[in-house]
Parts: C-alpha cells; structure tokens; sequence
C-alpha cells in the first residue's frame, strides 16, 4: 500500500528530526517506509501491513498538526490511541477563526491544559485546525467540549460538563490518570 500526503513546509524537519531520528523511529516501530521531498513537503507512506499503514498516516498527519513526534508516535505504540483533527473553518469564517482558537486555548493556555489533564488527551491548536489525541472516548468528550467553546459556551460550563462527564467515565471503570 501507498499513499501521498501533504505536510507542511514548518512540520517537515519535526517529522524528519535530528540526523533523521524521528523519521528512523517511526520506520523501526512500523515496519513502513517513509519517503520525504523537504522542498514540496509531499511525504510517501509505503507498507505491507494495512493497520500500521493507516497508524503512520495518523502520526505523520498528528506531526503536521502541531503535535510533538514524541506524543504523535504514542499512535504506534497503544492500540487505544486515537487522532482526530476538527477543521475550525467548517464552524466559523475565517476572519473570527482567532478569536475562536483563542477561546479554546484560553487565558495563558488554561482552557486548553483543563481539557487535557481532565480527559486525559493531548490538544493540539494549528493552523485552521484543532488535533486531539488520546483514547477514542476521551477524544469524543474533548471535541464536544471544544464544539462547545467553538458555539459561545462560557468557559465555566464547559468545564462543568468536563468534571461531568470525566466522572461518568470513571463510573463506568475507566482510568483517567
């Protein structure tokens, strides 16, 4: 199997790391080949195996949303792991898409680290989109929250429905250290 994508042109030395490390690991765990051309920014997945073929294409496209390829690999490494990125400009115009990304980070990142440490997940806020990672549930609850801040929601609700909702999980025997 193969498949093209595109990654940004400020993404494209993350993904391929120092000396090439990040780009050697996510080969070393996958068993995949990963081709880059640095100047189009064009990256070819190549691979046998069709589940690590579609969980390279999540840590290749976590990377080129914003995420860290340390936290971005954690897709290779735990079955639970999910990516979903939310493409703001389906909510809002452009024009107020500032203003909406600073609403979901909040003042000093508060609201953006309140999401993460409740649901246990990873937010990444680049670009004209918002990348979350974790598992599939907590993933589920974030977007919601983040659609909630996205549509006016004040921020003390949201957190509200957070702490709710983070309890629920818990009851039904999930963990969320």
């Amino acid at each position: 199997m193969e498949i093209e994508l595109n990654v940004p042109e400020d993404r494209i030395g993350v993904l391929i790391g120092k000396e090439g490390e990040i780009k050697k690991r996510i080969e070393e765990l996958s068993g995949c080949r990963i081709h880059i051309n640095s100047k189009t920014g064009v990256v070819r997945i190549e691979c046998e195996d069709p589940y690590k073929f579609m969980r390279v294409q999540d840590v290749v496209k976590a990377i080129s949303h914003g995420f860290n390829p340390e936290i971005a690999m954690k897709l290779l490494e735990d079955d639970m792991t999910t990516l979903e990125v939310i493409d703001l400009t389906s909510y809002v115009p452009d024009r107020h898409l500032q203003r909406i990304k600073g609403r979901i980070i909040g003042k000093e990142g508060s609201m953006r680290k309140t999401i993460e440490d409740l649901l246990n997940v990873h937010v990444s806020i680049y670009g004209k989109t918002v990348a979350i990672l974790g598992d599939v549930e907590s993933v589920a609850v974030a977007r919601e929250a983040i659609e909630m801040l996205v549509e006016g929601a004040q921020h003390s609700t949201v957190v509200r429905f957070l702490e709710r909702k983070r309890r629920e999980l818990k009851m039904r025997g999930m963990e969320w250290y």
